[in-house]
């Protein structure tokens, strides 16, 4: 049986007219893309004074050692708490690019790293099951994290006085009430709700002069879309995310046959 389609149709003529209308409606939101890239170079850099110290397979190391010897870091802030069995499924999806884009920063000044609160065992051992080779560090113990507000303590989710986002109120480490969709990652974490939003996505960015580093740049929630490199492919693809279902990716060795 043959089923209709319900989306408009039309001629190729009614589609390239379309088409073309799109294409300078894209041209437009390419020139404000760069000038948004241009923006967030010229924010002002802020110094560092705080000496972080992180475990990683070279040993413990500063937030300067992470660098590398290059002058940029990038820092992707990936959800995996101390109590957690495994990464964030989302976390995983955008970092399945990370190890292939690495390469390419490293050979342009730049440093991609991922840094999470897990020992650094289990973030190794995750990284190993998913057949990733970047940089992971661990900030366990360190204030890393909640300095740039990507966790939270347990009195912070109580009084809600955390922020994230740019923010206070509104975001996930401060609902009372989680959405049952919360519960499902928690779940695919090995933990609870409560403890899985104890932890928050983000990018942040530094740079290295004369000797001191510098913060540059964060961004959260939504401002990391551009990261996810499956949703620059579906935004593309006729269904656009379909995601009218709930939440359908997992981790990629999670699929069905």
């Amino acid at each position: 049986m043959t089923m209709m389609t319900k989306h408009r149709t039309g001629t190729r003529e009614e589609w390239l007219a379309a088409r073309l209308d799109l294409l300078a409606e894209e041209k437009a939101l390419t020139r404000q893309s760069d000038e948004l890239a241009r923006r967030r170079q010229e924010l002002p850099w802020v110094r560092v004074d705080q000496d972080y110290r992180f475990d990683t397979e070279q040993g413990p190391v500063s937030l300067k050692d992470l660098f590398q010897g290059r002058s940029q870091l990038l820092v992707y802030h990936f959800m995996f708490g101390p109590d957690y069995k495994a990464g964030c499924p989302s976390c995983s999806m955008i970092a399945d690019g990370f190890s292939g884009f690495a390469v390419h920063l490293a050979n342009h000044d730049v440093t991609l790293t991922a840094v999470s609160r897990a020992p650094l065992a289990k973030l190794l051992a995750y990284r190993q099951r998913m057949g990733w080779t970047f940089p992971w560090a661990s900030s366990e113990g360190g204030a890393f994290n909640y300095d740039f507000n990507v966790s939270i303590s347990e009195e912070q989710q109580r009084d809600g006085s955390a922020e994230y986002n740019y923010q206070r109120r509104g975001h996930a480490m401060t609902q009372v009430e989680l959405p049952p969709v919360v519960g499902q990652f928690a779940a695919m974490c090995g933990t609870d709700a409560p403890t899985y939003v104890r932890d928050r996505p983000g990018l942040s960015a530094f740079v290295l002069r004369d000797g001191e580093v510098y913060h540059t740049y964060s961004t959260y929630a939504r401002g990391l879309d551009g990261l996810w490199g499956a949703y620059q492919w579906l935004d593309r693809a006729p269904l656009g995310r379909n995601e009218s279902g709930g939440v359908w990716w997992r981790r990629h060795d999670e699929y069905g046959g």
